[in-house]
């Protein structure tokens, strides 16, 4: 079992591609979450959002051993390897999951369709978000791009 979270900090105003926000990944094994720490690791979180559906889109269509993802603007990151039986996804503590690449796939594609529809479609990062979001999402089972 594998969840992802992105979410925007309240008080922003309108809704911008350089919105701040946190991303939490929680799995069997624990979370890996960007709120809550000092010095704070919130990110640009539709950047974020995109630059890990571009990374984890080309880790999964390859056969790299490894993906090290940090969010824009945050020392906040992710690790993800190929195992024998999968993939194993930490944050900066460790191992948080065990999964499949559909599994996690499928929970990245939530997350950011869960976020995306805040951002006005003038919006300078909408149309990296839409590419992006297309390119990723036949990596997902019963998704088309």
């Amino acid at each position: 079992m594998i969840n992802v979270q992105f979410t925007v900090r309240p008080g922003q105003g309108d809704a911008s591609g350089f919105d701040l926000g946190d991303m939490a990944v929680t799995g069997d094994l624990g979370t890996a979450d960007s709120a809550g720490h000092i010095p704070d690791q919130g990110m640009m979180i539709y950047l974020s959002a995109v630059q890990l559906l571009d990374s984890l889109g080309s880790f999964l269509r390859g056969n790299a051993r490894m993906l090290s993802f940090t969010g824009a603007d945050t020392s906040f990151g992710l690790v993800v390897r190929r195992t024998k039986d999968g993939l194993s996804v930490a944050g900066k503590d460790g191992v948080v999951a065990r999964t499949t690449a559909p599994e996690l796939a499928s929970a990245v594609i939530r997350a950011a369709e869960d976020l995306g529809p805040a951002l006005p479609p003038e919006d300078p990062v909408a149309s990296d978000w839409e590419a992006a979001l297309a390119a990723f999402r036949p990596l997902v089972p019963g998704r088309k791009g």
